[in-house]
Protein backbone atom coordinates (compact mmCIF):
# COMPACT_ATOMS: atom_id res chain seq x y z
CA UNK A 1 0.00 0.00 0.00
CA UNK A 2 1.60 3.33 -0.91
CA UNK A 3 1.94 6.30 1.33
CA UNK A 4 -1.44 8.94 0.54
CA UNK A 5 -2.05 12.30 1.93
CA UNK A 6 -5.23 12.22 4.41
CA UNK A 7 -6.33 15.68 2.84
CA UNK A 8 -6.09 14.23 -0.68
CA UNK A 9 -7.99 10.89 0.17
CA UNK A 10 -10.89 12.60 1.78
CA UNK A 11 -11.47 15.36 -0.95
CA UNK A 12 -11.61 11.86 -3.43
CA UNK A 13 -14.18 10.30 -1.22
CA UNK A 14 -16.37 13.40 -1.32
CA UNK A 15 -15.62 14.52 -4.95
CA UNK A 16 -16.92 10.80 -5.81
CA UNK A 17 -19.93 10.94 -3.62
CA UNK A 18 -20.38 14.56 -5.05
CA UNK A 19 -20.49 12.54 -8.57
CA UNK A 20 -22.33 9.84 -7.56
CA UNK A 21 -25.22 11.90 -6.22
CA UNK A 22 -25.38 14.30 -9.26
CA UNK A 23 -25.14 10.76 -11.56
CA UNK A 24 -28.92 9.43 -10.27
CA UNK A 25 -30.47 12.55 -12.08
CA UNK A 26 -28.69 11.67 -15.68
CA UNK A 27 -31.64 11.17 -18.10
CA UNK A 28 -34.38 11.79 -16.47
CA UNK A 29 -37.42 13.97 -17.08
CA UNK A 30 -37.69 17.22 -14.68
CA UNK A 31 -41.10 15.55 -13.18
CA UNK A 32 -38.80 12.05 -12.24
CA UNK A 33 -36.24 14.13 -10.60
CA UNK A 34 -38.75 15.54 -8.62
CA UNK A 35 -41.25 13.06 -7.73
CA UNK A 36 -41.82 12.54 -4.40
CA UNK A 37 -41.46 8.90 -3.73
CA UNK A 38 -40.96 8.41 -0.17
CA UNK A 39 -44.12 9.07 2.43
CA UNK A 40 -41.79 11.94 3.29
CA UNK A 41 -41.20 13.18 -0.19
CA UNK A 42 -38.00 11.92 -0.70
CA UNK A 43 -37.30 13.12 -4.14
CA UNK A 44 -33.65 13.10 -6.23
CA UNK A 45 -33.05 16.90 -6.71
CA UNK A 46 -34.13 17.59 -3.83
CA UNK A 47 -30.86 15.17 -2.28
CA UNK A 48 -28.93 17.62 -4.57
CA UNK A 49 -29.97 20.63 -3.25
CA UNK A 50 -30.38 19.63 0.43
CA UNK A 51 -26.37 18.49 -0.55
CA UNK A 52 -25.36 22.24 -1.91
CA UNK A 53 -27.29 23.81 1.53
CA UNK A 54 -25.37 21.27 3.72
CA UNK A 55 -21.93 21.96 2.26
CA UNK A 56 -22.71 25.85 1.32
CA UNK A 57 -23.27 25.84 5.64
CA UNK A 58 -20.16 23.35 6.74
CA UNK A 59 -17.82 25.11 4.58
CA UNK A 60 -18.61 28.82 4.02
CA UNK A 61 -20.54 30.02 7.83
CA UNK A 62 -18.64 27.11 10.00
CA UNK A 63 -15.15 29.17 8.87
CA UNK A 64 -16.14 32.04 8.77
CA UNK A 65 -16.43 32.81 4.79
CA UNK A 66 -19.45 34.02 2.52
CA UNK A 67 -20.96 32.15 -0.83
CA UNK A 68 -20.78 34.99 -3.10
CA UNK A 69 -24.05 34.05 -4.46
CA UNK A 70 -27.75 35.23 -2.59
CA UNK A 71 -29.63 31.63 -2.64
CA UNK A 72 -33.13 33.16 -0.75
CA UNK A 73 -34.41 29.85 0.06
CA UNK A 74 -30.42 29.32 1.81
CA UNK A 75 -30.97 33.03 3.64
CA UNK A 76 -34.76 32.14 4.45
CA UNK A 77 -35.09 28.55 5.80
CA UNK A 78 -37.09 29.96 8.95
CA UNK A 79 -40.05 30.51 5.72
CA UNK A 80 -39.53 27.24 5.10
CA UNK A 81 -37.65 24.54 6.81
CA UNK A 82 -38.07 22.37 4.37
CA UNK A 83 -36.88 24.26 1.40
CA UNK A 84 -33.91 22.87 0.86
CA UNK A 85 -35.63 19.03 -0.13
CA UNK A 86 -37.24 20.52 -3.14
CA UNK A 87 -36.98 22.45 -6.05
CA UNK A 88 -40.00 24.83 -7.09
CA UNK A 89 -41.44 25.23 -10.21
CA UNK A 90 -39.21 27.90 -11.66
CA UNK A 91 -35.84 25.94 -10.27
CA UNK A 92 -34.60 24.00 -13.17
CA UNK A 93 -32.23 20.76 -13.04
CA UNK A 94 -29.78 23.08 -14.50
CA UNK A 95 -30.47 25.64 -11.68
CA UNK A 96 -29.95 23.18 -9.00
CA UNK A 97 -26.91 21.41 -10.56
CA UNK A 98 -25.46 24.36 -11.55
CA UNK A 99 -25.98 25.77 -7.81
CA UNK A 100 -24.42 22.82 -6.45
CA UNK A 101 -20.81 22.50 -8.75
CA UNK A 102 -20.76 26.48 -7.44
CA UNK A 103 -20.85 25.40 -3.96
CA UNK A 104 -18.41 22.16 -4.54
CA UNK A 105 -15.89 24.92 -5.91
CA UNK A 106 -16.57 27.43 -2.89
CA UNK A 107 -16.01 24.40 -0.78
CA UNK A 108 -13.08 22.96 -2.03
CA UNK A 109 -11.81 26.52 -1.76
CA UNK A 110 -11.95 26.00 2.26
CA UNK A 111 -10.62 22.85 2.15
CA UNK A 112 -7.60 23.87 0.08
CA UNK A 113 -7.03 27.11 1.98
CA UNK A 114 -7.31 25.55 5.96
CA UNK A 115 -4.87 22.21 7.77
CA UNK A 116 -7.26 19.93 8.67
CA UNK A 117 -6.80 20.87 11.94
CA UNK A 118 -8.62 24.30 11.47
CA UNK A 119 -10.77 25.19 13.87
CA UNK A 120 -14.25 26.34 13.03
CA UNK A 121 -17.52 26.88 14.68
CA UNK A 122 -20.57 24.97 13.16
CA UNK A 123 -23.79 27.21 15.00
CA UNK A 124 -26.24 24.98 14.52
CA UNK A 125 -24.24 22.14 16.31
CA UNK A 126 -25.33 21.60 20.04
CA UNK A 127 -23.04 24.17 22.20
CA UNK A 128 -20.77 21.49 23.39
CA UNK A 129 -20.13 20.24 20.05
CA UNK A 130 -19.80 23.42 17.74
CA UNK A 131 -16.27 24.12 17.98
CA UNK A 132 -15.07 21.70 15.87
CA UNK A 133 -11.93 20.96 12.69
CA UNK A 134 -12.03 20.92 9.29
CA UNK A 135 -11.10 17.43 9.35
CA UNK A 136 -14.35 16.62 11.35
CA UNK A 137 -16.56 18.62 8.91
CA UNK A 138 -15.08 16.67 5.93
CA UNK A 139 -15.96 13.42 7.66
CA UNK A 140 -19.20 14.23 8.84
CA UNK A 141 -19.93 15.82 5.12
CA UNK A 142 -18.73 12.66 3.63
CA UNK A 143 -20.96 10.28 5.76
CA UNK A 144 -23.99 13.22 5.22
CA UNK A 145 -23.31 12.98 1.59
CA UNK A 146 -23.22 9.03 1.38
CA UNK A 147 -25.87 8.48 3.15
CA UNK A 148 -28.29 10.30 0.73
CA UNK A 149 -26.03 9.65 -2.44
CA UNK A 150 -27.72 5.53 -0.63
CA UNK A 151 -31.63 7.31 -0.86
CA UNK A 152 -30.85 8.33 -4.09
CA UNK A 153 -30.01 4.34 -5.28
CA UNK A 154 -32.94 3.08 -4.13
CA UNK A 155 -35.81 6.07 -5.33
CA UNK A 156 -33.66 6.00 -8.97
CA UNK A 157 -34.22 2.17 -8.64
CA UNK A 158 -37.79 2.67 -8.23
CA UNK A 159 -38.48 5.45 -11.07
CA UNK A 160 -36.96 3.28 -13.68
CA UNK A 161 -35.13 0.39 -12.60
CA UNK A 162 -31.97 1.93 -13.10
CA UNK A 163 -29.18 0.96 -10.54
CA UNK A 164 -25.38 1.96 -10.13
CA UNK A 165 -22.44 3.88 -8.16
CA UNK A 166 -21.40 5.66 -11.38
CA UNK A 167 -21.90 5.03 -15.12
CA UNK A 168 -20.49 1.33 -16.08
CA UNK A 169 -20.30 0.22 -12.81
CA UNK A 170 -23.56 -0.42 -11.32
CA UNK A 171 -21.46 -2.33 -7.91
CA UNK A 172 -24.29 -4.90 -8.07
CA UNK A 173 -23.74 -8.41 -9.53
CA UNK A 174 -24.40 -8.75 -13.25
CA UNK A 175 -27.56 -10.29 -13.71
CA UNK A 176 -30.31 -10.72 -16.65
CA UNK A 177 -33.85 -8.71 -15.85
CA UNK A 178 -35.39 -12.45 -15.15
CA UNK A 179 -32.51 -14.05 -13.10
CA UNK A 180 -32.89 -10.77 -10.88
CA UNK A 181 -36.54 -11.02 -11.09
CA UNK A 182 -36.30 -14.48 -9.37
CA UNK A 183 -33.47 -13.42 -6.72
CA UNK A 184 -36.10 -10.69 -5.75
CA UNK A 185 -38.94 -13.69 -5.19
CA UNK A 186 -36.34 -15.92 -3.37
CA UNK A 187 -36.15 -13.24 -1.20
CA UNK A 188 -39.62 -12.29 -0.81
CA UNK A 189 -40.22 -16.16 0.11
CA UNK A 190 -37.62 -16.16 2.38
CA UNK A 191 -38.74 -13.24 4.33
CA UNK A 192 -42.14 -14.72 4.49
CA UNK A 193 -41.19 -17.82 5.35
CA UNK A 194 -38.99 -16.44 8.65
CA UNK A 195 -41.60 -14.15 9.46
CA UNK A 196 -44.13 -17.60 9.69
CA UNK A 197 -41.57 -18.52 12.01
CA UNK A 198 -41.79 -16.13 14.41
CA UNK A 199 -45.55 -16.23 14.84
Amino acid sequence: MTDSDPKTDLRRYLQAARDALVWKLDGLSEYDMRRPMTPTGTNLLGLVKHMAGVELGHFGATFGRKFPESIPWYDDMDDDPSADFWASEDESHDDIVGLYRRVWAFADETIESNPLDAIGVVPWWPPERRETTLHRVLVHVIAEINRHAGHADIVREHIDGAIGLRAGASNLPELEADTRAEYREKLERVARAAGSAQS
